[in-house]
C-alpha cells in the first residue's frame, strides 16, 4: 500500500484526500503551504522558477519527511513549463535523496493511456471500473460543492456585518461536504449550508466594487500563494469576481482541452495565439469583465510566468480600449505583505472613488 502525498490546492484538498483513501491508499495530507514550505522550496529549486514550483516542491518535502512514498502531481500542455515540473522535481529529490515514486496525472485528451496506468498504479484498493466511476463521481460533486459554496462566499464578505461570520459558516459546510456519505447528500448538504449562509447578517446600505481576478491557475486557487487576496479585499469592501474556478476549468482545459472559446475569441483581437499557461485566457477574461460591467481586474502571476508577462504586456491595450482599469501582481517568495496590502486597499479605493464619479455624472 502507497502512502500518497500531493500538492496542496486551496479548499480542494480534502476531496483529493477522500479520493486517494478511498482508492485504497494511505494519505499524508498537505499542510496549507506557509513560510517554511515557501523557503523549502526556494533553497533547493532552481533560482528562477516560478512560486507554484517553489511551494509545490517544499510541499513533496515536507510530506517525504512524514513519511510518503508517493507523490502524485499535474503534467501539462503547451509551450508553458508547468508541464516539466514533475520531472524536475523528482529530479531535484532525488538528489537531494529521497527515495518515492511520482505519479504525473496529465490530460485525459493527450495522454489517455498514462492516465490510465496512474490510476490503475493508484488503485491499491483494486477497485472495479464500475466502482471507480461512482468513486471518482462523488470527488467531482465535492468540488462542485466547493465552488458553489465560495461564489456564495465572494458575495458575502464584503456585505457582512462581522468580519469573518460568513466565513465560518463556509468552513463548517466544507467539512459537511466532505463527511457526506454519496452524492445525493454532498447536494443536500450544500443546499442546506447555502441556506445557513444566506442568514448571515448583512448590511444592505453596503454597495461594493466588484473586482475580477485572472491569471495563473496555482496562484488564483491557492490562498497561501496569492496571500489570501480575495478574504483581503473582501474586508477592503469589494466583492471579488474570479475567473477560474476548478470545476469550469477541468471541463475547459481537461475534459474538453481547449474548448475555452469564450475567453480564448475576446483576447483574439490582442493576443490570438496559445502563449501557454492561462496567458491568452487572462487577456479574455478581463475583456469579458469589462463587457460584464466589473470596475476593475486584477492580474495574479507568478513571477518569472512568461505567458503571463506576455498578457500583462497586453492589458494596457485592453485596459484603454474598454475603460477598464487593471493591476498585476507578480508574486514570489519576497513578495511582502504589507505593501500588498497597501496597493490592493489604494486600488479598491480608486476604483470605488471611480464608480461613484461616473454614478454623479451620469
Amino acid at each position: 500500500m502507497a502512502v500518497v502525498t500531493f500538492p496542496h490546492l486551496g479548499v480542494y484538498t480534502p476531496a483529493f484526500t477522500w479520493l486517494l483513501t478511498q482508492l485504497g491508499n494511505t494519505v499524508i495530507t498537505p499542510q496549507p503551504p506557509g513560510k517554511q514550505t515557501l523557503t523549502l522550496g526556494a533553497v533547493h529549486g532552481p533560482e528562477f522558477a516560478c512560486i507554484p514550483l517553489k511551494m509545490c516542491l517544499g510541499t513533496f518535502i515536507e510530506g517525504l519527511d512524514q513519511g510518503a512514498d508517493t507523490i502524485v502531481t499535474s503534467g501539462g500542455v503547451g509551450p508553458c513549463r508547468a508541464g516539466l515540473y514533475g520531472t524536475v522535481q523528482r529530479e531535484i529529490l532525488r538528489s537531494l535523496g529521497y527515495k518515492f515514486d511520482m505519479i504525473v496525472l496529465e490530460p485525459f485528451r493527450r495522454h489517455p493511456v498514462s492516465l490510465l496506468r496512474s490510476v490503475h498504479k493508484l488503485n491499491a484498493a483494486g477497485l472495479s471500473p464500475l466502482r471507480l466511476l461512482q468513486t471518482a463521481r462523488q470527488c467531482w460533486a465535492m468540488i462542485k460543492a466547493c465552488d458553489v459554496l465560495e461564489h456564495a462566499l465572494l458575495k458575502l464578505r464584503p456585505r457582512e456585518v462581522e468580519v469573518g461570520s460568513a466565513e465560518r459558516v463556509f468552513q463548517r459546510g466544507l467539512k459537511k461536504i466532505f463527511a457526506a456519505h454519496n452524492t445525493a447528500e454532498i447536494d443536500q448538504t450544500t443546499q442546506a449550508v447555502l441556506a445557513e449562509m444566506q442568514r448571515v447578517p448583512i448590511d444592505p446600505n453596503r454597495d461594493p466594487v466588484r473586482v475580477g481576478i485572472v491569471g495563473e491557475i496555482y496562484v488564483l486557487l491557492e490562498p497561501e500563494a496569492n496571500l489570501h487576496i480575495e478574504r483581503i479585499l473582501g474586508e477592503y469592501g469589494a466583492e471579488v469576481h474570479r475567473a477560474i474556478f476548478l470545476t469550469g476549468w477541468t471541463e475547459e482545459n481537461v475534459i474538453r482541452e481547449g474548448d475555452n472559446e469564450t475567453a480564448r475569441q475576446a483576447a483574439a483581437p490582442y493576443l490570438d495565439e496559445m502563449i501557454g499557461g492561462h496567458g491568452q485566457d487572462t487577456v479574455g477574461h478581463t475583456v469579458l469583465y469589462a463587457k460584464e460591467g466589473v470596475d476593475g481586474v486584477i492580474q495574479l502571476a507568478p513571477f518569472t510566468c512568461i505567458p503571463e508577462i506576455v498578457a500583462r504586456a497586453v492589458l494596457p491595450s485592453v485596459s484603454n480600449d474598454h475603460d477598464i482599469p487593471v493591476i498585476s501582481f507578480f508574486l514570489d517568495e519576497q513578495t511582502g505583505e504589507a505593501g500588498y496590502r497597501t496597493r490592493l486597499e489604494a486600488f479598491v479605493d480608486l476604483l470605488t472613488r471611480r464608480r461613484d464619479k461616473r454614478r454623479k455624472a451620469s
